[in-house]
Formats: C-alpha cells, sequence, structure tokens
C-alpha cells in the first residue's frame, strides 16, 4: 500500500479511535458475564483482593483464591460461599413458583459453583508455578487472572534492608511474570481470557521515600503495557487485558499517609469499595485502562510534558513530594515498639 494512502488510513483509525472512546463515556457498555468462568485472585486474603472476590462471586464465577495468609484466605472463602448460598436459595425461590405452575426446571446452576483456596507465596517463583498446577489439574483453566498481590516495605531508600527491596520487586513485579506464564499459554490456545493488573497511580508517577514501590508498580505497568502489545500483535484479540491504577486506598496499607490538609478534602483516600466497583466495571466492559479517580489521568498527562522542575513545584504546592513521610515515620515507630517488645 502506498505509504500516504496508508497514513490516511492510519489517521483515520486513530480518529475513530478517539470517537469510540468519547461514545463509552456517553453510553455505558454492556458488561460480559463471567459467570461459570474460573477466576484466580491473588493476595485475596484481605484488601482489594478480597473485594474482588467478593464482586467476582455476585457474577457467578469460579473463584480460586491466592494469599500467603492461610487463615485471611479462608475467611474470604467463607464470605464467597455465603454469597453462592444467597444466591443458590434466591434462584431455587424464584424458580419454586414455576415449577409449581408449568413445570419448567431451567434453573441455572449456582449450587455448582464453588471457591478453592490456595496457600501460595507469589514472590517464590516456583511456588507460583506448583501452585498452579495444582489449579490446573483441581479446577481446570483460568479464564480470569487478577494479579492483585502487593507489599509495600515502608523504609527509606537507604534504611531498607536489601532483603525487603527485593520481596518488594519479587511481589509486586516479577510475580505477574510468573502468574502470566503459568496461565497465559491456555489462553493463548482457546483465543479467549482476561489479564487484570492491579498496579497503582505510583506505577505512572512516583513520590518521594518509597523507591522500591514505586520501582516495582512501574515494571507491572510496563510488564502490562508490554503484554497488551504482544496480545495485539499476535491478533489474539479474544484475550482482554486491564490495567488498574488507583489512588491512594484507604485500606491500611499506606495508614499516616497525608497531602496538604488544604488539599486532602477534595483529594481524600479512596474508599476500597468504590475503587473494586470501578475496576469491576472496566474489566467486565474490556476497558484496558481505569484510573481512579478520574483526575489521575490529568496528572499523569501533566508529569509527561511539565519540566521536572514544574512537576516538583507542584508536588510542593499539593504536599505530594513528602505524602508518604508520615506513614514511613509510623512503620519505624512500629517497628522501634515490636523490638522493645521483644527485648531487641
Amino acid at each position: 500500500m502506498n505509504i500516504l494512502l496508508e497514513l490516511f488510513v492510519v489517521t483515520f483509525r486513530v480518529l475513530w479511535a478517539f470517537v469510540l472512546a468519547a461514545a463509552k463515556w456517553l453510553v455505558r457498555p454492556k458488561e460480559k458475564s463471567v459467570a461459570g468462568q474460573v477466576c484466580l485472585i491473588t493476595g485475596a486474603g484481605s484488601g482489594l483482593g478480597r473485594l474482588f472476590a467478593l464482586e467476582f462471586a455476585r457474577r457467578r464465577a469460579l473463584l480460586v483464591l491466592w494469599d500467603i495468609n492461610t487463615q485471611s484466605n479462608e475467611e474470604t472463602a467463607g464470605m464467597v460461599r455465603h454469597i453462592y448460598r444467597e444466591m443458590a436459595e434466591a434462584a431455587a425461590a424464584a424458580a419454586a413458583p414455576r415449577v409449581a405452575g408449568d413445570g419448567e426446571k431451567d434453573v441455572l446452576p449456582h449450587c455448582n459453583l464453588q471457591v478453592y483456596t490456595y496457600t501460595c507465596d507469589v514472590g517464590k517463583r516456583e511456588n507460583v508455578y506448583l501452585t498452579a498446577e495444582r489449579v490446573r489439574k483441581e479446577v481446570g483453566e483460568v479464564s480470569v487472572l487478577v494479579n492483585n498481590a502487593g507489599v509495600v516495605s515502608g523504609h527509606h531508600l537507604l534504611e531498607c534492608p536489601d532483603e525487603l527491596i527485593e520481596r518488594t520487586m519479587m511481589v509486586n513485579c516479577h510475580a505477574h511474570f510468573w502468574t502470566t506464564k503459568a496461565f497465559l499459554p491456555k489462553m493463548l490456545e482457546m483465543n479467549h481470557g482476561h489479564i487484570v493488573t492491579v498496579a497503582s497511580s505510583l506505577g505512572l508517577f512516583s513520590t518521594a521515600g518509597v523507591e522500591d514501590y514505586c520501582a516495582s508498580k512501574f515494571g507491572a505497568v510496563g510488564f502490562h503495557e508490554s503484554l497488551s502489545h504482544e496480545l495485539k500483535a499476535a491478533e489474539k484479540d479474544g484475550i482482554k487485558t486491564t490495567l488498574v491504577c488507583p489512588y491512594l486506598v484507604d485500606t491500611g496499607m499506606f495508614r499516616g499517609c497525608r497531602i496538604r490538609k488544604e488539599i486532602e478534602p477534595f483529594l481524600p483516600p479512596l474508599k476500597p469499595e468504590y475503587c473494586v466497583k470501578q475496576a469491576m466495571r472496566a474489566i467486565l466492559t474490556d476497558q484496558p485502562m481505569i484510573c481512579t479517580p478520574r483526575l489521575m489521568y490529568m496528572v499523569t498527562f501533566m508529569k509527561s510534558i511539565l519540566p521536572f522542575e514544574a512537576v516538583v513545584c507542584m508536588y510542593r504546592f499539593l504536599g505530594a513530594d513528602k505524602c508518604m513521610y508520615p506513614f514511613i515515620a509510623q512503620r519505624k515507630q512500629a517497628t522501634n515498639n515490636n523490638d522493645a517488645k521483644n527485648g531487641i
């Protein structure tokens, strides 16, 4: 094709992509069904992972929950089973009048829904591969993979032990490679699946004091974007990807983090339930990326075009330059208190 003609076609497609994106803002796309599909969630024992599990359960997905904490993971599984029971009872109650009236028995099999729990340290490659093999044998192939597990060290760079830095990188970034390598081959074979990367706004722009966390989330974002391009290049349009980049979420992970007090009422920490509902809407409508709140899109754009010194000025005005310092101080105090209790 003549290069000028091809350039015209590319320009038209780019403009058309803008039109489609605008249309989705005006008309909410229909959510796809995940009923009966195997959905695996890492870090399901608490926080966003637990909420993701509950949301997928309400949509009748068959759940596989991974967490390093067996007890909290089982607690999440108990909540999921409660949701399954409620749906089964509601379906039975709704079907009873029809059965009595005309003998119809086409009731959806809510009772067949199950939840499976596995204790897995996603920061350890062999542990991931072994657990993935168990999942394939005991449950089946995974259709929806939610890479959610995450940790934070809470130390300034020069005060952070190398082991904690490595741990942060392994769990927040490297684990995405291992889980994806474990479950992507079957998705490629079937040309069907969905990979969700739960990153952070700190994977798009950074702040002081959390170098290891920012690096791990930047890595997760880079991994996700490259994977998305690879799937497009392979023309595997049946495999969808969604990148989730929320602002500070009130899960306790960054307890103590504060921006400027005059600004904080306009940009408070996100409620976990709101964050997950927004993410679920994006996942179920095959949205490639979701930043919550929408202001994060603007911050990312401005960071890309403004001079570095201008960005520093904005950070200082917002109180974002040292927003993590109170959180780090609390972590340090808690560590000192634990050491004192243990007689160290």
